[in-house]
């Protein structure tokens, strides 16, 4: 019966909840006394299944004191919902090479492991940090602030970075909430305390032993960073800004996430180690010229979502005061959506 009546987004206006109740406690905020306000809080629609997770702090009083929304709000909150749309429609194109790599048949060759785990990458990013965009966007629109929840989290160069530039909302949620509670860095308890916080993020997104692993497998990752990191000896190459010693951390960051896309889209740990152990060890199926113009397309279709939103952070606001050329460029990409665009496909963290 759980599978049926568990309300949608619950796990997401549960943190938004708890924010409000331990900010209050903490003396982060005072309580709030007007009940509909605080159940508009709740219920604020735009981000409701599926996030950014937003704070009491963050959204409440927004909701006190609504502001008009501005000309320039719709314009750029107009332009995140393209370019989530975009996502979303390139993210739905990778769902091809993911079945293939899920599927648990036999013949599935190493090469088509990898492009299937890249593609989850790029189904994964798109999806997620579609809606997010599209979130906000809507948001903007009605005069709300909603803050970044992606900042190109596959140019990470450690998994620490990454956790700071990947569901943004629920890293820093985990962080403030948990990891502090639990005594932060404090009393050398540091490890331990990162450990807990990616196991329990783990468990967030599903009560399966998949996610379990998955989290304890992130929390063995970003303490052994930490630990690097303080390690004299490599101190100088972990904090090189040289292009090549960057090229390698973003490539390493990433395997280090992609060997965890098993656990997390996998059905059961065996399935999960399958798949692990036909990453390493070659298969005798042969590659087609198929499958390498497909694992060129996937890894176009990352780079592009990246290119995208590296574009809209820097210039976006710029592009949105250049009506001449804005205007036209939102009739024709959402002309282009609607006609060319596939609406038969959920966002993944519904599911959440």
């Amino acid at each position: 019966m759980l599978s049926i009546i568990l309300p949608v987004g619950i796990s997401f206006y549960t943190f938004q909840s708890m924010s409000y109740t331990i900010d209050v406690y903490r003396g982060d905020m005072k309580a709030h006394r007007g009940f509909l306000v605080f159940l508009a809080t709740l219920s604020f629609f735009p981000q409701l299944v599926a996030g950014p997770i937003l704070r009491a702090k963050e959204i409440l009083p927004q909701l006190v004191n609504m502001r008009v929304p501005t000309a320039l709000n719709i314009r750029i909150g107009l332009l995140l919902v393209l370019l989530g749309l975009l996502k979303k429609t390139t993210a739905d194109l990778m769902a091809g090479p993911v079945g293939v790599a899920f599927n648990g048949q036999a013949d599935v060759s190493t090469f088509e492991t990898w492009i299937g785990l890249l593609a989850f990458s790029a189904q994964l990013y798109g999806d997620f940090s579609g809606y997010s965009d599209i979130a906000i966007g809507i948001a903007l629109m009605l005069g709300v602030y909603i803050p970044m929840n992606f900042n190109l989290p596959y140019f990470s160069t450690s998994p620490v970075d990454f956790w700071r530039r990947w569901h943004i909302s629920l890293s820093s949620w985990l962080r403030d909430y948990l990891y502090i509670s639990l005594g932060g860095s404090r009393n050398g308890k540091r490890a331990r305390n990162q450990f807990i916080t990616m196991l329990l993020a783990g468990l967030w997104h599903g009560a399966s032993w998949t996610f379990v692993v998955w989290g304890a497998y992130m929390g063995v990752i970003v303490v052994v960073t930490q630990w690097l990191n303080e390690r004299p000896a490599l101190a100088k190459w972990v904090n090189s800004k040289n292009w090549i010693s960057l090229i390698i951390k973003i490539v390493v960051t990433h395997y280090l996430f992609v060997l965890s896309w098993p656990l997390f889209r996998g059905s059961s740990l065996e399935a999960a180690w399958t798949m692990i152990v036909d990453m390493h060890i070659p298969q005798e199926t042969a590659v087609t010229a198929g499958a390498g113009i497909v694992m060129a397309l996937v890894v176009a279709g990352l780079f592009l979502m990246h290119f995208v939103d590296a574009l809209r952070i820097r210039y976006g606001d710029a592009l949105a005061n250049r009506q001449w050329f804005f205007w036209p460029l939102l009739v024709i990409g959402f002309t282009l959506f609607f006609t060319v665009g596939d609406f038969g496909h959920d966002f993944i963290y519904f599911q959440f």
